[in-house]
């Protein structure tokens, strides 16, 4: 049911102004099982001007694996945040987490019309690339581009997305307790795309960029090659392990809050080089460049698999988002270990949003996914 779930609509170039119309200011709200984060946007004509950006925890019990267990309170919050913060839209952009999406590319003949096409992704297609029946999922998809197969005959190649309907159930049923609309309903990968899509434009068509976005509990990876993601991959590892780690080595009681991480640099020089020269090593530091150690490893395997099946393709930049992402020297860290350049994104400075607010690099990393909601709705 593509109304249900418009994870799509303003990718490749597609308007959403011809089905929504667009608005003076745009609400993009971003739920994570640690925080709720909105902004509120306007356009400008000179980049965007960030009207408001709200923030709250979210507290342990609401989500359990990253799934919504709890939508009364989950939506008791959602109100609390709008009317502590004075917003009086109605209509919103949100998204699900990568992980509980399917994302592929697939082939189809080029001679199809748009119903044919329409019935052979939605009815056929699909239901080869989805682990459970397709009744049970909502679908989106996208036209993206002409090709050749190896017969010579042209061929569209369509990104198809999708998700467990009571996934999409659980957000849309918790927006509708908080007396909301969902306007939009995407994966909050391709809200970070939307994001970061100026530099994404700087790559070729043969040059792939990792997505690197470093949630809570969480990394998910997105490899993408012309503005469009071609795999993806979620590994459980997130700033929460890290924060565990650091907490049990420091003999700290586990904590849900960023704080410990924020002030922290991540060391670039290999710790087995600092043993040999005799430097002190932190034991808090120590485990938390294990964690690490485990992300990269994890990162590596993914470009190795992706690089594998895929042909004439070059990885050529890790772009960082997320609350994580920020850390201090962590693209430094994941340059040496991975020889690939990574980069910080910073989405304020990338967009030209005139802010009021002043935001830390590590704050900076974590606005990615929500302003590109609040983008979708502008």
């Amino acid at each position: 049911m593509l109304s249900r779930f418009k994870s799509l609509q303003g990718l490749k170039g597609l308007n959403l102004s011809s089905l929504l119309g667009r608005k003076s200011q745009g609400v993009g709200l971003e739920i994570t099982p640690e925080r709720l984060n909105l902004v509120q946007l306007s356009k400008q004509a000179q980049g965007y001007k960030l009207g408001k950006f709200c923030t709250t925890d979210v507290p342990e019990g609401i989500f359990e694996e990253g799934k919504i267990i709890d939508s009364p309170t989950l939506a008791e919050l959602i109100q609390e945040l709008f009317k502590e913060h004075k917003i009086t839209a109605k209509r919103v952009a949100t998204a699900v987490p990568m992980r509980e999406a399917i994302i592929r590319i697939i082939p189809v003949p080029a001679e199809l019309n748009e119903q044919e096409l329409r019935d052979m992704v939605l009815n056929h297609e699909a239901a080869l690339y989805l682990p459970y029946p397709r009744e049970e999922v909502d679908l989106d998809y996208q036209k993206l581009g002409f090709f050749e197969d190896d017969d010579g005959i042209e061929k569209v190649q369509v990104l198809l997305v999708a998700t467990r309907r009571e996934v999409t159930d659980s957000y849309l049923d918790t927006f509708q307790q908080a007396g909301l609309e969902v306007d939009v309903l995407e994966i909050n990968s391709f809200a970070l795309i939307r994001t970061i899509r100026e530099q994404l434009r700087q790559f070729g068509s043969k040059e792939a960029v990792v997505l690197v976005d470093v949630e809570f509990d969480n990394t998910e990876i997105a490899i993408v090659v012309d503005g469009v993601p071609q795999f993806s991959r979620t590994v459980p590892i997130g700033t929460f392990q890290m924060q565990n780690a650091l907490s049990r080595a420091m003999n700290l009681p586990p904590s849900r809050s960023p704080e410990i991480l924020q002030g922290m640099t991540i060391p670039v020089t290999q710790f087995d080089t600092l043993s040999t020269q005799g430097t002190a090593i932190n034991p808090g530091m120590s485990a938390l460049m294990r964690v690490l150690g485990e992300l990269t490893d994890e990162l590596r395997r993914s470009i190795n698999f992706y690089l594998n099946q895929s042909e004439d393709l070059e990885v050529v930049q890790l772009l960082l988002a997320g609350p994580g992402g920020g850390l201090a020297q962590l693209d430094e860290y994941l340059t040496q270990r991975l020889s690939i350049p990574a980069l910080q994104i910073d989405p304020i400075t990338s967009l030209a949003i005139d802010v009021d607010q002043t935001f830390s690099n590590v704050e900076r990393s974590s606005l990615g996914t929500v302003l590109g909601l609040g983008l979708r709705e502008v």
